[in-house]
């Protein structure tokens, strides 16, 4: 309960049971879901409307995806499994924007590399979960086309922004039978989700209709700059 009285244990409850009548059904999704406040990563203003299926405007022109999209993206990350708890080593997050996506991702992975471009959100998410005593995510203010690990390979990699097609290197960056999960397109976009088998066969499913930001190449250190825009890829 904050200090206006206000309590958030109904209405995240009740946003546990919206994500169920959307078709939700991994247990896991939802019990991770349950336990991240949504509310701490948005301006207070509007605590009491955090957990709507909406998203909301944080920083420098970025927004915080709807419940929705965050437990649909997690379900297919890791759908091809059942176990419980950190089922995986490692999980490549790229555009962590205020850390509510990587604050879910922590319950299934021993580590998770997040990657963000604008310098002030990788501050912010640091801020975010460190006051949720969460020490398995990884900040790092990079490029979400290249400042990746290059030297291991990850069980996962959800990307939270839509390049034009696909980059080749997340594909490369995955063990076999792993997933990315990435949206896809310019105006018209689709959630899709490409692993690789063992035989290096890749596998590419589409799914929902969604709107995220462009995937931009580059960084910038204020919010406001984008630095070493590459044209092409937009």
């Amino acid at each position: 309960m904050n200090s206006s009285g206000f309590t958030f244990r109904r209405v995240r409850e009740d946003m546990i049971e919206n994500l169920l009548d959307m078709g939700i059904r991994d247990f896991r999704v939802l019990d991770a879901m349950s336990q991240v406040p949504r509310h701490l990563f948005i301006e207070e203003a509007l605590w009491s409307r955090a957990y709507e299926n909406r998203s909301w405007s944080i920083q420098h022109g970025q927004t915080i995806s709807q419940p929705y999209i965050v437990a649909r993206m997690t379900e297919l990350l890791i759908s091809h499994t059942n176990s419980r708890g950190k089922i995986f080593e490692n999980i490549l997050e790229l555009g962590s924007g205020c850390g509510y996506q990587s604050a879910v991702l922590s319950f299934f992975s021993e580590k998770v590399d997040a990657i963000e471009r604008i310098k002030p959100l990788v501050e912010e998410a640091k801020k975010n979960l460190s006051n949720l005593s969460i020490d398995n995510v990884f900040f790092k203010h990079g490029d979400g086309y290249q400042d990746w690990k290059k030297n291991i390979k990850y069980d996962g990699i959800l990307c939270a922004a839509a390049p034009r097609v696909y980059p080749d290197d997340l594909v490369s960056a995955l063990k076999p039978n792993a997933k990315l999960v990435i949206p896809v397109g310019g105006k018209d976009q689709k959630l899709n989700v490409i692993s690789v088998n063992e035989k290096n066969e890749i596998n590419e499913e589409k799914f929902d209709d969604v709107s995220f930001v462009p995937m931009l190449p580059g960084i910038s250190e204020d919010g406001n700059e984008l630095w070493k825009i590459k044209l092409d890829t937009l």
